[in-house]
């Protein structure tokens, strides 16, 4: 197989590649270079509909084939992935601005292991079973739920993409997916994979399209069941005010303002480099970034100048340079938001101690969009760049002098998603992992992943678990049968 990113993506709809039926196309920019570089479909209401048909079309045949032929296609799926890692890696990069190290490294090798581990799950799920003593037994039944919506984001596209399509087609169901209409190529290859894997048409049926056209077309669909999305606050909270009325399934994993507390005993080495990586990695656009950064007052500004001296050698560049550390932001749009929010934190009287200026590069990237790596302090827990999700490479600093008041600090964000601690002491890390307002939370590491584990967060950070059985329950409806002895 040849996977090549092409001038004109198209929608995969009953095992075919068609253009959108409206006839309507999206530019899909290099955020690099700001240069144009394909076409995508504007797909619509229209194409909507005839997906979620092809979807019900297939749905019996998928619906009741065994696990063991299901975890075929899928296990296949997962190593056409693995063979065309290249490919994949220089589409995301090129739709995502990200170095194309990280591509290879993180994203594609994910995307796979995505469909791996969910073909393995459906081979192991199990259901629940209940002797009522001398009167019956009652057994549980997980049936799919027939055709169900994956709404995926622009930051990790395949990655993300799989993480949702992966368990609701080894759960049974038949699958519309949209991938952002800001990074379609690995979506439109990944259709491509799918083809030559065998998996019968109409399973999974991918549109491209933006949210008001597409997006919003699959929340209201009549026939779709459940709504699995990821991405703002703003329209997961539109995608409920459609969805809970219809009475569908949802699951949201929205946005975050993450804390990363930095205790005096902390393994210093350690945590300088990761905090590093958690603040910046992918331009600091991964909902999992830890962009609040609260340091015991003991060793604030010992932190904060070495913390200063590694950002700063951080390379922004080319991402298809090995020696980029920081690629380009996604869109112009994104550029936009990123530094008004500078701009906001300048006008809230924060100090900009690093960074704060975008990056004009030369040759190939002359009009691309790159920051600058950005650390602000003396801003307080209230103001809106300690509160509202900037999803770029920007963090603020912030000292604190007693665990109650890292805790305090911590949880003043009406986000929920994720934490990470940094200390030596095994009881303040339960005490302070039990107490903080979130998700997930992460003890002298970040970003280390387990598949099994439930994935999710607390407040506006989103409703319901994504990964592991949490995942494949959620494609699925628990039907209880009672026997009578």
């Amino acid at each position: 197989m040849n996977l090549q990113a092409p001038e004109k993506i198209l929608n995969y709809v009953a095992g075919s590649f068609r253009e959108p039926i409206e006839g309507q196309w999206l530019d899909n920019v290099n955020p690099a270079t700001g240069e144009v570089y394909s076409q995508t479909p504007a797909s619509t209401a229209a194409d909507v509909d005839f997906a979620v048909g092809a979807a019900q079309a297939a749905f019996l045949k998928w619906s009741t084939m065994g696990e063991e032929a299901r975890f075929k296609i899928l296990n296949r799926i997962a190593e056409l992935i693995d063979q065309n890692l290249d490919a994949l890696a220089l589409a995301e990069t090129n739709d995502n601005g990200k170095p194309l190290w990280l591509s290879k490294k993180v994203d594609i090798p994910r995307a796979s292991s995505n469909f791996r581990f969910f073909a393995t799950g459906l081979m192991h799920l199990s259901t629940e079973s209940h002797q009522t003593t001398g009167q019956a037994i009652n057994y549980t039944l997980r049936q799919p739920l027939g055709v169900v919506a994956c709404i995926s984001p622009w930051n990790l596209p395949l990655y993300l993409f799989t993480w949702k399509i992966a368990p609701a087609l080894a759960a049974g169901n038949c699958v519309v997916a949209k991938p952002s209409e800001v990074t379609p190529m690995s979506a439109y290859l990944l259709s491509i994979i799918c083809k030559e894997a065998g998996l019968p048409d109409g399973v999974l049926n991918i549109l491209h399209g933006d949210g008001p056209g597409c997006g919003s077309a699959m929340v209201a669909h009549p026939d779709i069941k459940a709504i699995s999305f990821t991405g703002s606050t703003r329209a997961g909270k539109e995608i409920a005010a459609v969805a809970a009325p219809m009475f569908k399934k949802i699951s949201l994993e929205l946005g975050g303002k993450n804390p990363n507390i930095i205790f005096a005993d902390c393994d210093w080495d350690k945590a300088m480099r990761t905090t590093l990586q958690s603040s910046f990695a992918n331009q600091g656009q991964i909902c999992l970034c830890g962009s609040r950064m609260l340091i015991e007052e003991s060793i604030y500004e010992k932190f904060k100048a070495e913390f200063l001296e590694r950002a700063a050698r951080l390379t922004v560049g080319d991402p298809l340079e090995e020696s980029t550390r920081q690629g380009a932001v996604v869109s112009h749009m994104h550029f936009e938001k990123v530094m008004n929010a500078i701009r906001t934190a300048r006008e809230e009287g924060g100090t900009i101690l690093l960074g704060g200026d975008a990056i004009k590069l030369e040759g190939r990237c002359a009009n691309g969009y790159f920051i600058a790596p950005t650390v602000i302090e003396g801003l307080g827990p209230e103001c809106r760049t300690n509160m509202e999700e900037i999803f770029g490479p920007v963090v603020t600093l912030q000292p604190f002098k007693t665990e109650a008041e890292a805790l305090q600090l911590a949880n003043a964000s009406d986000y929920g998603l994720s934490a990470t601690i940094w200390t030596q002491d095994l009881t303040r890390a339960h005490r302070m992992a039990a107490d903080v307002h979130s998700g997930i939370i992460w003890v002298n590491c970040w970003l280390l992943r387990d598949l099994r584990t439930p994935f999710g967060g607390f407040k506006n950070s989103g409703v319901g678990k994504e990964g592991g059985w949490e995942a494949l329950r959620f494609f699925t409806e628990a039907k209880n049968v009672c026997i009578e002895l």
